[in-house]
């Protein structure tokens, strides 16, 4: 294996170092024909890498984890998960963690690739990935970053020159993406699984130390950092419903401990708002149906608790009820959240929670039975606050209804303006993703690019950028999608 100049990039191997029962050393497959899809330039320019380098060979070597930079120590990170709910050992079949970086404002950042090969852990799968999932991974997580939701970011797609055999033959791909770091709830339950209390007390200092150091400070630190993380994954779905982000696979093994949205596999935006909206081919119970997701974030979180027993009491019956206790504030946060969320799409200022819960729920009712377009109604909702109803009268067919639910709402004297700022223009929307990722698979990007440019400048409207504000046509049919393996 030839390697990157040392100064590419500077990767440290944290994880790899403080849990190595947790880190099997792998080695990426070697692309034929490697080609840069897409590279995200202010993110490169953001973790200290030149992006003009990430365009050469080495760069590409980078990217694929086929050249890692001297001294690197590229892993597969085992861990755990319940997939729709039967527990699993598992670990990155398909993926690397090619290491840290230290990014230009101190931070450190994993940088992981997908789709690099296969590892000892990819149970019978070809470890490889399709263009086109990569490719919704990293417009999805880019349209997250710029909503203000807590996500892992995309750096780069490389096309490899390998086919990849799914129903049908597709280009491959890998994709480098970035986070905070990787730890996931499964990682705790396999080092629980493992029982060994030394290696689940390790995890959770690493968890610690890279997202959580308050609680390092608090009387029971183990405590806190379970209430961290209940805290930031309330925060986090409270978010993603105030969007319409629909995750599709809320499985343990994708929790992160950080509160970032990790893995976008079947995940897609509302078109229509339904809480029963499922867009996963695989989820056919509607597990994580949109409206179910703070039901599912808070049973995983349940099964967090039960990994974590060992280090909130030596007595069993007494750690359970800590924990039980701790999980029992997640409702509370979450509601919490989504009333302030609610509250800022309303235009109600500071304090107007309780109105905005009020106002709300026959709001959803009126917008569920009428099958109305989630985000051009928040949107267009501002206009009616400027004294003009009839854009949202046009998206509802119970007029009688919807204007007695206006009324009430205009006296509490909404501001336009601040809802021009939480209530986006630009998400990306099934239909135009779809037409991205068909043009891409027969080599032409521009359509990806132009998507990209929009959900990256989410609330500001553009002329001549009508149709990536516009619903789905009406036959674009129901949309389903896929996990990629």
């Amino acid at each position: 294996m030839t390697t990157a100049p040392a100064d590419l990039a500077t990767l440290e191997a944290r994880f790899a170092t403080a849990l190595p029962e947790l880190a099997l050393p792998a080695q990426a497959a070697e692309t034929p024909e490697p080609r840069l899809m897409v590279l995200n330039v202010p993110l490169a320019e953001e973790l200290g890498l030149d992006p003009e380098r990430l365009e050469t060979p080495e760069g590409l070597g980078l990217l694929t984890g086929t050249r890692p930079p001297a001294g690197a120590q590229p892993v597969a990170q085992a861990y755990a998960g319940h997939q729709f709910g039967g527990f699993a050992r598992l670990g990155d079949g398909r993926a690397l963690l090619m290491g840290e970086l230290v990014d230009r404002e101190g931070r450190l950042r994993d940088l992981h690739l997908k789709g690099s090969g296969r590892t000892r852990f990819a149970r019978g799968g070809d470890g490889l990935a399709a263009l086109g999932p990569m490719l919704r991974e990293y417009v999805v997580s880019e349209a997250m970053h710029a909503l203000g939701i807590p996500t892992t970011r995309s750096l780069a797609v490389v096309a490899t020159g390998r086919r990849v055999h799914r129903e049908e033959v597709l280009p491959g791909a890998v994709l480098a993406r970035v986070a905070s770091s990787h730890l996931r709830v499964g990682t705790v339950q396999l080092a629980r699984a493992a029982d060994d209390v030394d290696l689940l007390r390790r995890v959770a200092d690493h968890a610690i130390e890279r997202h959580h150091p308050l609680a390092a400070e608090a009387p029971e630190p183990y405590l806190a950092l379970y209430r961290s993380v209940i805290s930031a994954q309330a925060s986090l779905v409270a978010r993603w419903m105030l969007v319409g982000f629909v995750h599709g696979v809320m499985n343990t093994d994708n929790m992160t401990l950080s509160g970032e949205t990790i893995d976008y596999g079947p995940c897609a935006f509302l078109d229509a708002y339904d809480p029963a909206t499922v867009f996963s081919s695989i989820d056919d119970g509607g597990r994580y149906a949109y409206g179910r997701q703070p039901a599912a974030a808070q049973w995983n979180l349940a099964r967090l608790g039960e990994a974590i027993l060992p280090l909130l009491h030596e007595d069993q019956e007494e750690a359970v009820a800590i924990a039980t206790e701790a999980l029992g504030e997640f409702a509370r946060e979450y509601d919490d959240a989504l009333a302030a969320g609610l509250r800022a799409k309303l235009g109600l200022p500071i304090g107007a929670e309780a109105d905005a819960r009020r106002l709300a729920e026959p709001l959803l009712e009126l917008l569920a039975s009428g099958h109305v377009d989630h985000t051009s109604f928040w949107r267009n909702l501002a206009a009616a606050a400027r004294g003009d109803a009839e854009p949202v009268r046009g998206m509802v067919l119970d007029l009688p209804r919807l204007d007695a639910w206006l009324e009430e709402w205009r006296a509490l004297g909404p501001n336009p303006d601040a809802m021009d700022q939480v209530n986006p223009v630009h998400v990306p929307r099934n239909h135009l993703v779809e037409e991205a990722l068909d043009a891409a698979g027969s080599g032409d990007l521009e359509l990806m690019h132009r998507l990209l440019e929009a959900v990256r400048d989410p609330y500001r409207p553009r002329a001549g950028w009508e149709r990536y504000a516009e619903p789905a046509p009406a036959d674009f049919g129901r949309y389903r999608t896929f996990c990629g393996t």
